[in-house]
């Protein structure tokens, strides 16, 4: 295994998109991977009942402990992020949460993105400081923010760029600086940029955190969620939280993920390509207000995306006047793109985000500065479009003809 391993790190991303992880069955010589459905497995006689006896995927005892379809899909993931190891999770949110839990303890403090997935959002300004955890939200994109609030107990910082559903960018490699001079830990949520656009741990992250239902799996018909790291933080967090907190990912999800994989790299370049051409289109439309999308130079951080993205990805936000109208409109008229949320998906979604509702449930702004930030980026609401796999001019006539 190792050495195939080995061989792709010369590879492309397509070639290593198509085979990490895989190999033939050496039994049944099947080309592709196969669907391990098994709880549990015919074990030797000294095995132990324990996982605190348990080698990092030496063996299979049982699937919550680790699942040979779920290990395919985290070696191919670890190669496609530069890796060393990763830790596949039942969704995003049961990653992230399984990090933080076992990252921080009572006293110790956390700096997070004060715009980031509403579900973190939630449980970092709830759950988290229950458990006696400090937690500074703050934006991320400010640096001089991130090092205002840097204390003696700061553990962990927490991004999310481009940040949902803002599009804000962070700079990934100055904020490492900033956390590893601090005896910090980085951890990056990269589930709208991917691998194909930055590879976090390149630019000195600590752990990359991926919602595998998005683009990864790509199909809008399986969730997951993982962790991605130096097994030095990742090995522990397996045996010490994944395995006993439970979260972890269905060996049926993991194939559709892992068959989903062997077109990423494929996918987002038509993702790319589509947000562009429909986000350019959109900033001509009269009743558009404003367009953010990192690759518009339009994009107030349109320099800084150059820089860290070689794809720009699929998703577009967007202002109209009086936005909730116009949502009624689109699910009305609307006839291939779907109102729904997620995003990711190979068909087109949007979905409106109200400013009012958000600012009174998901993020708590403590400073001026951070609204303006927000009213910059979203004003009273906005549309998130996730631009699908459909062909271009039917998805901008599908927009045109439902603002019209």
């Amino acid at each position: 295994m190792s050495k195939h391993i080995d061989f792709l790190s010369n590879a492309g991303e397509q070639t290593k998109a198509v085979h990490a992880g895989e190999f033939p069955d050496p039994v049944t010589k099947a080309s592709a991977p196969n669907l391990v459905m098994s709880t549990a497995f015919v074990a030797d006689a000294d095995a132990e009942f324990s996982v605190e006896g348990m080698e990092e995927n030496e063996s299979w005892l049982y699937t919550r402990w680790g699942n040979p379809t779920i290990h395919q899909l985290e070696q191919k993931l670890a190669v496609l992020e530069g890796a060393e190891t990763a830790v596949a999770f039942a969704s995003g949110m049961a990653a992230a949460t399984a990090l933080l839990i076992h990252l921080l303890r009572a006293g110790d403090h956390a700096i997070v993105s004060d715009v980031a997935y509403a579900a973190l959002s939630e449980i970092t300004n709830g759950k988290i400081p229950e458990l006696g955890i400090e937690i500074s939200k703050v934006n991320t994109s400010d640096l001089k923010a991130v090092e205002g609030v840097i204390k003696s107990n700061t553990r962990l910082i927490y991004i999310e760029t481009p940040c949902n559903p803002l599009l804000r960018l962070t700079d990934i490699a100055a904020v490492a600086l900033i956390a590893h001079r601090a005896g910090a830990l980085l951890a990056v949520d990269s589930t709208f940029a991917t691998p194909a656009a930055t590879k976090p741990l390149e630019l000195g992250a600590d752990f990359v955190i991926h919602s595998l239902t998005k683009y990864l799996g790509g199909h809008g018909d399986a969730l997951g969620g993982i962790v991605l790291g130096n097994k030095e933080y990742l090995v522990p967090l397996r045996k010490k939280t994944a395995i006993r907190l439970g979260g972890v990912l269905s060996p049926f999800n993991a194939w559709l993920i892992l068959r989903g994989l062997a077109t990423f790299p494929i996918r987002m370049r038509v993702h790319e390509e589509n947000a562009l051409k429909i986000a350019t289109r959109l900033e001509q439309h009269p009743k558009v207000k404003q367009v953010i999308y990192p690759g518009l130079p339009s994009h107030p951080q349109y320099e800084l995306a150059g820089r860290q993205m070689r794809n720009f990805s699929g998703i577009i936000t967007f202002q109209v006047e009086n936005g909730k109208e116009q949502a009624r409109r689109f699910v009305d008229r609307l006839r291939i793109i779907h109102y729904a949320v997620s995003l990711g998906h190979h068909r087109s979604l949007i979905f409106y985000l109200d400013s009012r509702n958000l600012l009174e449930t998901s993020f708590k702004f403590s400073t001026r500065k951070q609204l303006d930030s927000w009213n910059v980026f979203a004003g009273e609401g906005i549309f998130r479009l996730s631009a699908g796999l459909e062909d271009t001019g039917d998805l901008i006539r599908d927009l045109e003809e439902a603002l019209d």
